[in-house]
This record gives structure tokens, sequence and C-alpha cells, in this order.
């Protein structure tokens, strides 16, 4: 049976119809019925084959899913909608962040050939790291994936080299980024990085400890997300589709909110 209340309404569904690929001939599954479908998926964390029949066949969503993960269609909606939300809303402050997450056992073995699935081993087992930069705690402006054994930092370089429209605000990071290549990467592109120094610094610098009190935006937009269990755990084996999860989620979380 569907559960509407993890459905969006038709209001909501039309401010993202036209970005979505046109359906031509005999389509048995609208992409109202699907983008609902999706999010049935994600909410409940069910496997694709017990998807309800109201939504048609399972088959019919998982192929199609794949298709527009492949095809950047789920992540092109997803700069859209922020991009959307930037505008509207005036953004003061960056936030830098990762969470883990843990990797069911059916996300394992992606054929070797399709790369780097960002899947790594620790202590705790198999892990997926979600690194964002959010602007506040409902919008993302900078999300990527990589092995849950890897140091933050390295990748917390790789999100500011998107940050560059945000020229002038100040960025909070926790003392996994407070390395001086962290630093200057986010000063080189205009920002201004807002870091605790590690205790055993010889040469520690004073901070904005007001403006440090904001880093939790992005902690409350991983919690956020997290409400969708395809995302508080990986069954996806490869990378595009569950950085599609991710999207997916962050989507959902604009279209339910109210219009400013």
């Amino acid at each position: 049976m569907c559960t509407p209340r993890y459905d969006i309404t038709r209001e909501q569904f039309d401010r993202i119809s036209h970005l979505l690929p046109v359906q031509r001939g005999n389509v048995v599954v609208d992409n109202y019925t699907f983008v609902n479908a999706l999010l049935w998926a994600m909410r409940t964390g069910s496997p694709w084959r017990d998807m309800p029949e109201c939504f048609g066949k399972w088959i019919t969503i998982y192929q199609r899913f794949n298709r527009w993960s492949r095809s950047g269609v789920i992540e092109r909606l997803f700069a859209a909608l922020q991009e959307e939300r930037i505008v509207r809303m005036e953004v003061r402050v960056l936030a830098l962040d990762s969470t883990s997450v843990k990797v069911h056992q059916h996300a394992t073995g992606a054929p070797p050939k399709r790369g780097d699935q960002a899947i790594g081993t620790s202590r705790g087992g198999r892990n997926t790291k979600i690194h964002m930069v959010a602007c506040d705690e409902l919008s993302a402006v900078e999300v990527h994936l990589s092995s849950g054994a890897g140091h933050d930092a390295p990748q917390g370089r790789v999100a500011i080299a998107a940050l560059g429209a945000f020229m002038g605000l100040p960025l909070l990071m926790d003392r996994a980024y407070e390395g001086d290549a962290t630093r200057q990467a986010a000063g080189a592109l205009g920002l201004e990085p807002v870091v605790p120094p590690k205790r055993n610094r010889t040469d520690p610098w004073e901070y904005d400890r007001d403006a440090y009190k904001e880093r939790n935006i992005v902690e409350r937009l991983f919690n956020r997300i997290k409400h969708y269990r395809r995302v508080a755990t990986r069954y996806e084996k490869l990378r595009e589709t569950y950085l599609s999860d991710v999207h997916l989620a962050l989507i959902a979380i604009h279209l339910k909110r109210p219009l400013e």
C-alpha cells in the first residue's frame, strides 16, 4: 500500500517537472509517480522488489533510477533547486563537515571495472563518508562522497574548490580541517576560514568564537537527510547511485519546505 505522507504533492512536483526528461510514447509510470516511488524507497529503506504495486513494476522504477543516476539527471535537479534556494535567501555563512555511513553487505561487490565506489574499511567495518558544505540547516551547496577510511582534510579541500561563488563568506570548520593547506585553500578563494587550532599548535591563532557557534547547521542538515533510511545506511553498490540517494533526500527537504 502506498504511503501518502512520503509523497510530494502535484504543486510541489510542478516546480521540478520542467527539469525532468520528457516522456515519449506509451509510458506506464509517469514522472510524478516515479518520483514518489523513489521517495517511498528512500524513506523506508525497503528493497526494490518490495515496491508497492500502486507505483508500478519495481523493475521499471529501478531501471529508470539507474538511468537517471548515470546520466546526471538527479544531480542537475539538485543543483537547480539549491540555486533557487540560494537566490531566495541571504547566505551569511558556510559550514563544512563530513559524516560516516555504514555500508550494508548488499552494497559490496561492484565490478572492479566500474572503478572506485567510495567504500572503505575501518575498525567499525565498511563505510562511506558524505562530505558537505551547508549554507543553512536545510540547504547544501556542495556534496560528494569518499571512502570512510580516508582523512577529512584532503576531501575538505575538494569541497572548498567548488566554493568560488561565495567569496568573502566565513567558512566554519572543525579541527579536522585546521591544517595549513586547507586554510590556505579557503583563503585563496576569498573565504574566511573559521576553525579552532589544535591544542598542540605552537603558533595558535584567534578565531571568531561567536560565528563558530553556527557550525551546527551542517550537523543539523546531516540529521535531516538521515531520516531517509537509504541515506542513513548505504544499500547501493555504485557511487553514483548512492550519491543520487543523498541528492534525492536534499531535493525532498527542499520541495517540502514552504516557498518563502
